[in-house]
């Protein structure tokens, strides 16, 4: 059998690498042959084609300093599409949180709505619609956008891994049970804000590299810097008395439990 066609000649001229397919070279000039050589046939073409290509992408990258980006192995690659089964659709969930909670901010601030009407001031006395409400009223600039950072940087990821259905019944989940808690131990409760439900997707985002860490396994998240946004959600009440301090706890722990139970239902990897 015929050995395929060289990928390229080498100028005796310059001795430079260049085409096979050609009859002078573009560099110094030089004859290379009197006639160009045949081109393969229709069916060995193509595989040609890609392997001048493949040496083209080699040799630039040889000539810039860097490889060519390889593709990720397949194993690789599924196991990021199962910790990631929504990787590639928008975090619409995520978006809809964070849009309210700024514009209960623009709301508060503009004087378009009364905090009183948004957020849980005393008992509820029936108006348990501010359960929801609550977590989209802020009084202050700076925990509207703490809590509303940590909601977008952990509802997104834990969207990505879970869906906007998961996202939001963890968040409400987290806030509604962080105010139900403020309710039951003061008697003129105070709570604002989305403490408890941003700490909740924190919670329930973490559990898999926690559970991870625990055994000695190798985990993708930073747990440290979750950690510190975590402390500095709890530590904020005492600077702003509308934040309840109370409602973020007991909201971590329900995404905590939510997010076990979540680890729960995943399935294990072959």
């Amino acid at each position: 059998m015929s050995s395929g066609p060289d990928l390229f000649v080498v100028c005796k001229q310059c001795g430079s690498e260049v085409s096979p397919y050609i009859t002078e070279c573009p560099y110094c000039g030089a004859r290379l042959r009197r006639r160009a050589p045949k081109l393969p046939r229709a069916n060995s073409r193509g595989g040609v084609l890609r392997r001048l290509g493949r040496l083209s992408s080699l040799r630039a990258g040889a000539g810039t300093g860097t490889r060519p980006r390889a593709r990720a192995p397949r194993g690789e690659r599924t196991a990021r599409r199962r910790a990631y089964p929504r990787l590639d659709s928008p975090p619409y969930a995520t978006i809809a949180l964070v849009a309210l909670g700024c514009a209960g901010w623009v709301a508060l601030r503009g004087g378009y709505a009364e905090f009183a009407k948004l957020a849980i001031v005393g008992p509820l006395h029936g108006d348990w619609w501010k359960l929801l409400s609550s977590p989209f009223a802020y009084l202050d600039g700076l925990y509207a956008f703490l809590a509303l950072l940590c909601t977008a940087i952990f509802g997104w990821l834990l969207e990505r891994r879970h869906g906007p259905a998961i996202v939001l019944a963890v968040f409400f989940g987290g806030a509604v049970t962080g105010a139900l808690a403020a309710e039951a131990v003061y008697a003129l409760p105070i709570v604002s804000g989305a403490g408890g439900g941003a700490l909740a997707l924190l919670a329930a985002w973490s559990i898999p590299d926690l559970r991870a860490a625990r055994s000695g396994r190798y985990y993708e998240g930073e747990l440290l810097g979750a950690g510190a946004i975590a402390a500095t959600l709890l530590l904020l009440p005492y600077a702003r008395p509308e934040a309840s301090w109370l409602a973020g706890v007991v909201g971590a722990i329900a995404g905590l439990v939510l997010g076990l139970g979540l680890h729960q239902i995943e399935p294990s990897e072959p």
